[in-house]
């Protein structure tokens, strides 16, 4: 048998009922990556692990178990900000679901990990989550393997230029010429300068980057919907998903 692990930093991503009194939480560790433990008990009244087990509270967790299933043993909470703004609780929702979809299993990624604990801070802290959401999907693109810079091609090598329309290929990055795979066109090579000094202020550069990381999250999300999404149509009563 494994060795118990002991006083894991996680946070909790996911979790539903499992059996008649129990939890299946799905959590994002530092050491360990996304697994899933069971909280045993945690479903009933009187377990104070139903209100421990939350989104965005920092944890410090043991487990035990050789299978990829993992059984709780014990929850030390944390102090941690607090997402009580709603935009900042869905943005939180929205990231928490991404990454209960697309991180592979057991697969470490400390550089995500405090990247994560980064925007539970700053969206506690600003009513302008658009700008903290896509400094972290630009980071989760990189870990993932599908990093690229906003005003370099990939096809041809050469710095993007002021005047000229560009491409975006979620595997690829930004092109300078046509691709059959390329899943946008007519990006301003203006915008994508100034997003590649650091601007996400401008109405422009908003607008495309959210456009990229959109097509890049549905790229890496095969089809799947994210639920999170409609939390911000219904919120603000029209389409204006992260």
């Amino acid at each position: 048998m494994r060795t118990p692990v002991q006083q894991e930093p996680a946070y909790v991503l996911h979790r539903r009922p499992w059996r008649e009194t129990s939890l299946m939480v799905d959590v994002f560790s530092l050491n360990a990556g996304r697994i899933t433990v069971v909280a045993r008990g945690a479903n009933s009244a009187k377990s104070p692990l139903k209100a421990q087990l939350q989104p965005f509270q920092p944890l410090l967790l043991d487990w035990t178990g050789r299978s990829d299933l993992k059984t709780l043993t014990q929850t030390d909470v944390r102090p941690g900000p607090s997402l009580s703004k709603t935009l900042a609780l869905y943005s939180g929702l929205y990231i928490n679901e991404l990454l209960q979809r697309t991180l592979p299993m057991a697969d470490p990624n400390p550089n995500l990990f405090a990247a994560y604990i980064d925007l539970l801070g700053e969206l506690a802290a600003t009513d302008d989550v658009e700008p903290v959401l896509r400094r972290f999907e630009k980071t989760f693109a990189g870990e993932l393997g599908y990093s690229f810079a906003w005003d370099q091609t990939t096809d041809t090598g050469e710095a993007v230029a002021n005047g000229c329309q560009y491409y975006y290929d979620p595997e690829q990055g930004i092109l300078a010429r046509p691709s059959e795979t390329a899943r946008l066109q007519g990006l301003s090579g203006d915008t994508l300068k100034a997003l590649a000094g650091g601007d996400l202020e401008s109405p422009d550069c908003r607008r495309v980057a959210k456009r990229v990381t959109r097509v890049l999250v549905d790229f890496l999300l095969q089809g799947r919907e994210l639920n999170s999404r409609r939390l911000f149509s219904s919120h603000r009563g029209e389409r204006n998903d992260p």
